[in-house]
């Protein structure tokens, strides 16, 4: 049995981007004998992984733009990096300006290529999803280590999957009581995506072939509350976003829509998206969240291809793809076809709702 070793995988990308390497972190933690560490941007990789048991650890830079002369936080990065110089790497990122950082920011830590196995030498295949490709990248071994574990392989699930810890539960129990929303169904709508605001306002729908019209929101909102009189619907997003989301509940002019976009952060929207009636998204990052998380999902493509992209969940029937190429606008998918999408979800397991009953017992202890 070779010796075990902690691989360190390094990916640049957004929120969708990193929840989907988690089937490689657990085929790498089987390979391995060890969990990963993972470098990687934003906050939300270490609330994404915290307590997750194939990721030892988590450095997260807050941007990887700036050039490194002048990213302390890069060299900070970089020093943590030279004590893995043992370690294989596994460089996920396929953008040629960010991989070129990481390149250096592995030659300053003294890391050889020999250690290293990267995504761009792997070709993704025509119609080929996304985590496959990840996963023939897990199952490639750096030169430096080929003796020991060429031979060692991992056949592991293929879909991503995220665990909920007590304490998240619970707070995120304690959080809908407070909001009242405790014991009614919840349907979350994701209307907004990492380009649909920017610093000088909401981006021109022209402009973004991921925006659905606000109308159309308001007929499906309509539609769910028809089926669901006492569902209480909950608009998601960013802080950024929170704007945005109460023009869209504006025009909704109905009663048990909420936004709750300040009030949301990723260990509350996991453990919501746990207990979810379902979920309605546009392509972006709590899109694959909730498939994760096993929330029945109805997900509407723009330009990019649902082949490479599509969200994947342990029971295949809980995602419905709309739209994507060759439409190539969200806007193209009409209202009926996302309801239509959305009565045919299948029911969520009643083990991940807890009843009304249950509601005594929170308020107890709040």
């Amino acid at each position: 049995m070779p010796m075990s070793f902690q691989p360190l995988v390094i990916r640049f990308g957004r929120l969708g981007d990193t929840l989907l390497l988690q089937p490689l972190l657990r085929r790498l933690h089987a390979r391995y004998g060890q969990p990963c560490q993972l470098l990687a941007v934003g906050n939300y990789s270490t609330e994404l992984y915290r307590g997750q048991p194939d990721v030892a650890g988590v450095i997260a830079l807050q941007s990887h733009h700036r050039p490194l002369a002048f990213s302390p936080e890069q060299w900070h990065a970089i020093h943590a990096l030279r004590q893995m110089r043992h370690v294989p790497v596994y460089v996920c990122e396929p953008q040629p300006r960010a991989l070129a950082r990481i390149r250096r920011m592995l030659k300053f830590a003294g890391i050889p290529e020999s250690h290293c196995a990267f995504l761009n030498d792997i070709p993704l295949q025509p119609g080929g999803h996304w985590i496959e490709h990840l996963l023939q990248l897990a199952d490639a071994t750096p030169l430096a280590f080929r003796d020991p574990f060429a031979d060692v392989t991992s056949i592991t699930s293929a879909v991503p999957a995220l665990l909920v810890s007590a304490q998240e539960r619970a707070e995120c129990d304690r959080w809908l009581v407070d909001r009242g929303l405790f014991g009614h169904p919840l349907v979350l709508l994701q209307p907004a995506n990492k380009r649909t605001v920017r610093w000088s306002g909401v981006r021109a729908a022209s402009d973004d072939d991921k925006q659905w019209p606000i109308a159309h929101w308001a007929q499906v909102a309509e539609a769910i509350h028809t089926q669901l009189p006492h569902a209480r619907i909950l608009l998601c997003g960013s802080p950024i976003e929170a704007d945005y989301l109460e023009s869209i509940r504006h025009a909704m002019a109905q009663p048990g829509i909420e936004v709750v976009a300040k009030d949301l952060p990723l260990t509350r929207l996991k453990a919501l998206l746990a207990v979810a009636h379902s979920m309605i998204s546009v392509d972006t990052g709590p899109a694959h969240m909730a498939a994760a998380m096993g929330c029945p999902l109805v997900v509407m493509f723009g330009s990019v291809s649902p082949s490479h992209w599509t969200p994947r969940a342990k029971a295949p029937d809980a995602v419905h793809v709309l739209g994507g190429p060759p439409h190539n606008r969200v806007d193209a998918i009409a209202p009926d076809e996302v309801i239509d999408a959305w009565h045919g979800l299948p029911a969520r397991s009643p083990l991940t709702v807890r009843p009304d009953a249950a509601l005594t017992d929170i308020k107890a202890h709040t």
